[in-house]
This record gives C-alpha cells, structure tokens and sequence, in this order.
C-alpha cells in the first residue's frame, strides 16, 4: 500500500500547501484591525481616533458588505478566467489596498472606502481555492485538503496578534499602526512568485505523474473527463436548487461567529479582563493556534467514515451534525469568565472554551465547504463558493453591526453584551445543520447544469 502512495505521486500536496499559505496571508491581513481597534477607539486627547465601538463595527461591515457583494462575481470571475490568474489577481489588489490602508488617516469615511476597495480582492480567496482543492484532489480527500489550507486562516490570525501589537510597540502607536498594514500587505508579493513557479492546472502541470493525475480524476463522475466548458452559468440560476440554499444557510448562520472571534475577540479580554493590547497577544495565538487542531480533525472525520464504506454524503452531515453541538460550550463563557468567582484562573478558563468553540467552527467550516464540491460539477465550483461567501459575509454584517451597538448600549457593563453575543454564536450550527438537512435530506448531485 506504501509503495502505491509512492507511484501516484503527491504534487498535490505541493499546490495544498501554496493556498494553505496565500489563506495564512489573507487572513493576516484582514486581521490586522481587529488589534488596531483599541487605538482606533482611544480619544483624541490620548493620540487615537477616537471612534466609537459603532463606528469600528462600520468599517468591519462595510468590508464584510463589499467583501459579500464581490464574493458571488469573484467565484464567476474564477471559474472564467482560471485559479493561476483568479487568484494572483486577487492577492495583488488585496495587498496593494491593504499598504494602502496606511495613508487613511483618521477619517471614518476614508478608511471605509479603503477597506472596501481591499475587501474586492479578499473576496477571491475561497472560491479560487476551493476550486483548486476540487481540480486537485479526489472526493474522499476533499475535506482533508480543505482543512489544511483553512488552517491558514488561523495561522494567518496568529501571525497577526503577534505582530500587530510589537509594530505599536516597537514604532509607536502614531507610526506602528502605519507599518503594521504596509508590513503585512508586502508579504503578499513574495508568495506569488511561488505561485507562477509551481502552480498549473492539473491537465497542464509538467511535474504531476500520469499516476497521480489519474488517481485524481479517479471519482465515478470524473471518468467521463470533462471537455472544459467555458459556457457562463449564470448565478441567479444556481439559486433553483435547494443545494445552493442549504450552502448558502450553512454559511450565513456561521460564518459571522467566525468574524465575531476574528474581530471582537481582542476587544473582548481588554473589557473583560482589562487587559492591554500587549498583553491579549498570547490568548489570541493560542485560541488561533488550537483552531488549527480542530480544522484538520474535522477534515479528517469523514475521510475516516468514508474509508470504512459510507457514503461521502453521510460522512459528511454525520461529522457536522457532532461537531454542530461542541460550539453551544460558549454558552458557560461569561461563568467561568467571572473574576469573582475563579480570580486569575477566569481568563485562562475563558479563553479555554473559546478555543474548544474556535476549533469546532473550523471543523465545521472545513465540511461546510466541501458539501458544494460533492453536490456541484466542477464548473460551477467557483460560483457557489462566492455565493456561500457573499452569505456568509451577510451574516457576518449582522454580527458585526450587533456587537458594535451592544457594546455601546452596555458601554458600563461590557460583560452583558458579550453574553448575548455568545449565546448567538452557540446556537447558529446546530441551528444551520437543521435547515441544511432539511433542504437536502439525501445526496443528490446536480446534473442538469
């Protein structure tokens, strides 16, 4: 068995880990306001912006809003003009915007338009990837793939509470908050020049064996290889089938928990446990880091189902319906965050709940994901990615503009409006499983497109 692993080849795992870096990078720089946000808020007389907590949640949902808008066309744009290109293109606009995000100043409005024009070229990062995953790797290997390279948005997150909180330090807040978006928005240019050496489309990579190629294409519905079709299917059309609305469910009712941790969890253990930028650095790595745990046992769980004999499909919702019951753990955050009770120990045990809920959204996220390649040709691929994104980032609105008022309802009492806001992230998976499995009871692969 060894040895026949060996003659397939494994170039695969070559072009898994090139997108596993190019997420690392997205997310690092998408993560970089969400440590900035303490300084953004800080009056005027102490040298920030003096914003609110509403008006940080605005800036956050308009790039979500542009982020979703440009998500349904990106995924289009990728399955037209191609991954190499398609994602290239959107890493050199992200990067460039992000550097940009420097020259903003001050002014709420300035930094919106900025953030936005950014978020265009963010919004290509997943339909391009998932679309690579589904033109490099067989079913059963989907999720495992997926889960790699969805690691990289923790990685990235990592990275970022590093980083972020040393370049305000190290510069200064009145230059540090400059360097930390040129910084991260240059890494970018320097993966693309691995990107144009090693990637190519399967058909047309030199370095994949005959082996390997055949064993990706290896699934019952890839025997017949398809002629490339550059035929649009347009988007409004994929909204017909109860597949996309239970992709599109699963993705709206979770991804916004996801950007809730990304950025409010920094702003909430300086409240809760008033801690400064500095120090929130290590709780944020950690939860980031145990995430990256929960993505590749998630990816892993069906792979294992399906190798004792179930079928993808029910491997798949069997492993979502288990993990959709481990986030409802943040249910017992604010308890054990409670100083009065556990003293010094609250943050430790705080942190650690978040973290078991982190790693559990990534699980899901990684299955989530690859529902669209089991139901959906690989033409369309691209576009159903961008839709789920443009629901997840509706989602993602919602939860943001949420947290920012009930931050300022509750501006004497944070601790409430975190309450609240974990109680809606413990409930949106088993909540979004229900409707999914509703919607698609059975596996039913779409054929008529």
């Amino acid at each position: 068995m060894e040895n026949n692993k060996i003659q397939i080849g494994n170039y695969r795992w070559v072009i898994v880990t090139l997108i596993l870096f190019s997420t690392t990078i997205n997310y690092m720089d998408r993560q970089v306001i969400s440590y900035l946000k303490p300084f953004f808020c800080s009056s005027v007389e102490q040298g920030g912006f003096g914003w609110t907590n509403a008006d940080f949640s605005y800036l956050t949902s308009f790039f979500l809003g542009v982020y979703a808008l440009v998500s349904i066309f990106a995924g289009w744009f990728i399955d037209k003009i191609g991954t190499k290109i398609g994602l290239a293109l959107a890493l050199i606009i992200w990067s460039v915007f992000g550097m940009v995000n420097a020259l903003a100043g001050a002014t709420l409005a300035l930094n919106i338009f900025v953030r936005s024009l950014f978020a265009v070229g963010e919004a290509g990062i997943f339909p391009a990837s998932i679309k690579i995953v589904t033109e490099w790797f067989p079913k059963k290997e989907r999720a495992l793939a997926t889960s790699i390279f969805n690691s990289g948005t923790n990685l990235g997150a990592m990275a970022a509470s590093l980083f972020v909180p040393w370049c305000l330090v190290y510069f200064g807040n009145a230059l540090g908050w400059k360097m930390a978006f040129i910084i991260t928005g240059a890494v970018g240019f320097l993966w693309l020049i691995f990107w144009f050496w090693l990637y190519d489309a399967p058909g047309k990579q030199k370095r994949l064996t005959k082996a390997e190629f055949e064993y990706i294409n290896s699934d019952e519905d890839s025997k017949i290889i398809e002629v490339e079709d550059k035929a649009k299917i347009p988007w409004i059309k994929l909204f017909r089938y109860p597949q996309t609305w239970s992709f599109f469910i699963g993705k709206f009712m979770t991804d916004g928990v996801w950007w809730f941790y990304l950025f409010w969890l920094p702003d909430y253990l300086i409240k809760q446990f008033h801690m400064t930028t500095h120090e929130v650095r290590w709780p944020t790595f950690i939860v980031y880091g145990v995430s990256i745990v929960g993505s590749i046992i998630g990816g892993s769980i069906p792979l294992l189902l399906i190798n004792r004999g179930m079928p993808v499909y029910k491997a798949r919702m069997r492993s979502m319906l288990a993990i959709a019951f481990i986030p409802m753990i943040v249910l017992t955050t604010q308890y054990f965050g409670d100083t009065a009770r556990f003293g010094t120990l609250a943050m430790y045990l705080a942190v650690s709940v978040i973290c078991i809920a982190a790693a559990a959204h990534q699980a899901w996220s990684a299955n989530l994901f690859t529902t669209v390649s089991d139901m959906f040709p690989k033409k369309a691929i691209g576009s159903m990615v961008g839709i789920g994104t443009m629901a997840g980032g509706i989602g993602g609105i919602i939860i943001q503009l949420l947290s920012g008022r009930l931050n300022d309802v509750f501006s004497k009492t944070p601790k409430t409006a975190y309450l609240i806001m974990f109680c809606i992230c413990a409930l949106g998976y088993i909540t979004a499983w229900s409707i999914m499995k509703t919607l698609v009871p059975k596996h039913k692969p779409i054929t008529d497109l």
